[in-house]
């Protein structure tokens, strides 16, 4: 699930295309989509819609705030709020990073 809302993709209503800032990133949103997590975009209440499709629901999630990938942070973080209302802090970015926040 991480992996398909952890991005800053944009949705191409054209064809259906996933558009992205870096390759990395347009390589893990596919690879969550291969393994059941598919991103669909943003409902018209800005909600994060990802298809699960284990169960065939989409889930939404709201958005609250997105700390973009620079070369000082070298990750990217995004806070959503799940349907339960769960506030989740996501994190992705460069091993040594990521691996000096770990406890």
């Amino acid at each position: 699930m991480f992996l398909s809302l952890c991005h800053t993709i944009i949705i191409d209503k054209k064809n259906g295309n996933y558009n992205a800032s870096s390759p990395d990133e347009l390589a893990l949103a596919h690879f969550a989509k291969q393994v059941g997590y598919d991103f669909k975009g943003t409902d018209s209440l800005d909600k994060l819609c990802v298809n699960q499709k284990s169960t065939g629901k989409v889930i939404k999630y709201k958005l609250l705030n997105v700390l973009e990938f620079t070369s000082t942070r070298k990750r990217m973080s995004i806070i959503v709020e799940d349907p339960n209302g769960q506030k989740i802090l996501m994190c992705k970015g460069a091993d040594s990073i990521i691996a000096e926040r770990l406890s």
